[in-house]
């Protein structure tokens, strides 16, 4: 397992980090139930073998299964006798928690009562990594940013991050953070897979400016990617996609996403997933691989991703078959900047 630098942070987490989403998922849950189910017992055997595996870094949220994942995480932490501070914990807060109008989104107040709730569901004083997880059309930005760093300021959170925002957005809340002193956001937790590169537009080279790091989601497109679908595989009956479709996935690009990864996982003799995940790992850009699963089977599989080492040639051939479409202004961008290469300036 490797360990990569948490944006600016001296923070070092694994470049897998579990993701939690199958836990839970009980009647109480609603549409959670489709996502998981697992109970305590499976979620500390989860847990242990992401541990052995080098895993030190697991992402959670208030909403995942109504708080139900974040308190087995917690549990299962104590379980284990886990020393906390081997672990790095993420928990995000914004969605819908509860019927009232304050029980959702990124104000001081609902951030003031997510945080509380979350750590004594997770059993724990602080928070590692607390991230907004959605974009608020209503309240300030400052808003959100101040109350943020009083929850660093009291020990609470020790850093901050932000989950599915614009470009700009983060840039704005970037900069406001600088100018007010505040603590800002240190990773950006987004979808990404190699059916889904949109991010590479505008949130890479915003990443890269500002040395933000990212959490990659759904990084086997909602399971589309897990070999299951596509040429060549047949729908499962326990995929979860065939209840919860998403992310949205443009099946004709990854059919052929998926047609070059078997040629590449045969000739390496791995699943499509495993490639589809050392894809992401060899990308630069990406701090950690957010990974989810039903079964300790499933997860040893995709924590073997780390092990794989893509040739150039299969970089090429993956980051070839599954290329953006130009658009404006990068193709404009492109055009007008490939004669302002870094580098000494000659005339012939």
């Amino acid at each position: 397992m490797k360990y990569k630098q948490l944006g600016r942070t001296g923070l070092y987490v694994s470049e897998i980090c579990l993701g939690t989403m199958t836990f839970g998922g009980n009647e109480d849950a609603g549409f959670w139930k489709a996502i998981g189910q697992l109970r305590q017992a499976e979620v500390d055997a989860i847990i242990a073998r992401a541990l052995e595996a080098g895993v030190n870094f697991i992402d959670t949220a208030d909403v995942y299964s109504m708080g139900q994942s974040e308190r087995l995480v917690g549990q299962a932490l104590k379980n284990l006798g886990v020393k906390r501070k081997d672990v790095v914990l993420a928990t995000k807060v914004y969605g819908e928690v509860g019927p009232g109008p304050n029980d959702r989104g990124a104000s001081r107040g609902h951030i003031m009562d997510g945080v509380k709730a979350s750590l004594e569901r997770l059993q724990t004083d602080h928070i590692d990594l607390y991230q907004i997880h959605g974009n608020d059309t209503i309240t300030p930005i400052d808003e959100t940013l101040r109350a943020l760093d009083d929850l660093v300021s009291q020990g609470l959170v020790r850093y901050v991050g932000v989950s599915n925002w614009a470009a700009w957005k983060i840039a704005k809340a970037l900069g406001l953070s600088e100018a007010k002193g505040y603590a800002r956001f240190e990773t950006l937790q987004a979808y990404y897979s190699i059916a889904g590169r949109d991010l590479e537009r505008e949130l890479v080279p915003l990443m890269n400016e500002e040395k933000l790091g990212l959490m990659v989601w759904s990084p086997l497109a909602g399971g589309y990617l897990s070999g299951k679908y596509g040429p060549g595989g047949e729908k499962a009956n326990d995929s979860r996609r065939l209840t919860f479709d998403f992310p949205p996935v443009n099946l004709e690009r990854a059919d052929a996403c998926i047609t070059a990864m078997r040629e590449v996982g045969a000739a390496h003799g791995v699943s499509v997933a495993r490639v589809a995940l050392a894809w992401l790992l060899a990308k630069p850009h990406v701090t950690s691989v957010i990974i989810g699963a039903k079964n300790t089977a499933q997860l040893d599989d995709n924590l073997a991703a780390a092990e794989l080492l893509l040739s150039p040639e299969d970089i090429a051939k993956l980051d070839e078959v599954s290329e953006l479409p130009a658009e404006y202004p990068g193709w404009m961008l492109t055009r007008q900047s490939r004669n302002r290469v870094p580098g000494p300036f000659e005339k012939e």
